[in-house]
């Protein structure tokens, strides 16, 4: 809005020069929902106090001690997380770009029907929400009508192509079949981030990591100079992503303020389909699905246990962990809570690098 509100001014005032410049207004977007967030957290969290009475329901089946030291704690965080990163984004965006405005829609509505679950949770006081496949059938179909739009923003046969990192002239041609892969990276992703989103800041770190990640590459790959250079597909236009990847990863640091380990606040189904939403459309918008994948692993790794663990439990009737995801795995075996969190945070800076990598080997 600013970058919007600013051009007609710029030949008057020099210094509003600064709104024209991306790296200026992701910074400030960082900032701007950090601050918001920081700023009305206490208060927010107060008042889900208030109301929510006894807090999140907690699953009888979990890990026991989650029965006493996570009793009483609000959820739906994930309304502060994305209040911030909806805020920031229309302030420093350029709202003239479809890919903003396909990502931002794709992602409050993830965080609407993550808001309906949590709902239901609570006033029905038990850890059961929507059903897992109104749910799907949600999820789907927003996320098909967001693959669909990024495709058409998309000018030209590499709006239906599937690129491939490390080979760097391979474009798999998927035409109508497009929307498709889309809609299952952002359905996947979605799922992903809630199904990792058990522990005090487990789910979170790795969010901002990749959010850090692909906020990089939406600006090489949108800038036709260093993509050339790099030789990445160039797309043109998703460099005004990298705005709204800095304005989530300040949503998610102010976030993380109030919910590192003991949590005041957890950020629900409402913040955790969201986010996992929001990382996949991006990663389908900027064509770096694949990368999503390594930068993202843990959230794959964490999802794949839930897989192994629920086939194999149908098939022989014996479990593979002592409980999935993967973190309740290690709960069980006796780590202790921040052990697990910080080595989680560990794996998933690593994968990030390695993602990374893939943009300069070709």
């Amino acid at each position: 809005m600013l970058f919007n509100l600013t051009r007609p001014l710029v030949d008057d005032f020099s210094l509003l020069n600064l709104f024209r410049y991306l790296t200026f207004r992701s910074g400030a977007a960082c900032m701007t929902s950090l601050v918001l967030s920081l700023l009305f957290g206490p208060m927010f969290i107060r008042w889900l106090k208030r109301v929510q009475g006894s807090g999140q329901p907690i699953r009888p089946d979990g890990p026991e001690r989650h029965l006493i030291e996570k009793k009483g704690t609000p959820t739906m965080g994930g309304v502060l997380i994305l209040s911030a990163f909806a805020i920031s984004t229309l302030l420093w965006a350029d709202l003239r770009s479809g890919y903003v405005w396909a990502v931002l829609l794709l992602t409050l509505g993830y965080g609407a029907l993550g808001f309906v679950d949590d709902y239901i949770k609570l006033s029905k006081a038990s850890f059961r929400g929507l059903s897992g496949r109104g749910k799907l059938i949600v999820q789907a179909g927003l996320g098909l009508g967001a693959a669909i739009w990024i495709m058409l923003l998309t000018h030209g046969p590499l709006g239906t192509s599937f690129t491939i990192p490390v080979f760097k002239e391979v474009l798999i041609p998927l035409g109508f079949a497009f929307p498709l892969v889309g809609m299952v990276v952002m359905l996947g992703a979605s799922n992903a981030v809630n199904l990792t989103d058990g522990l005090d800041g487990l789910a979170i770190v790795p969010t901002i990591i990749c959010a850090a990640v692909f906020a990089l590459i939406a600006y090489l790959v949108g800038n036709k100079l260093f993509a050339d250079y790099l030789q990445l597909t160039h797309v043109p236009g998703v460099g005004e992503l990298a705005v709204l990847c800095s304005a989530l990863i300040g949503a998610g640091m102010g976030f993380l303020w109030f919910n590192a380990p003991p949590a005041a606040v957890f950020m629900g189904d409402t913040g955790s389909l969201a986010l996992g939403g929001a990382l996949g459309a991006i990663a389908v918008a900027v064509k770096h699905e694949v990368v999503l994948a390594i930068v993202g692993g843990l959230f794959v790794v964490e999802t794949v246990s839930v897989i192994i663990q629920v086939f194999w439990y149908k098939r022989t009737g014996r479990r593979v962990f002592l409980m999935a995801p993967l973190h309740h795995h290690f709960e069980k075996k006796g780590w202790k809570e921040p052990t697990i969190v910080i080595r989680f945070w560990i794996i998933s800076l690593i994968l990030a690098l390695i993602g990374l990598a893939t943009l300069k080997i070709r």
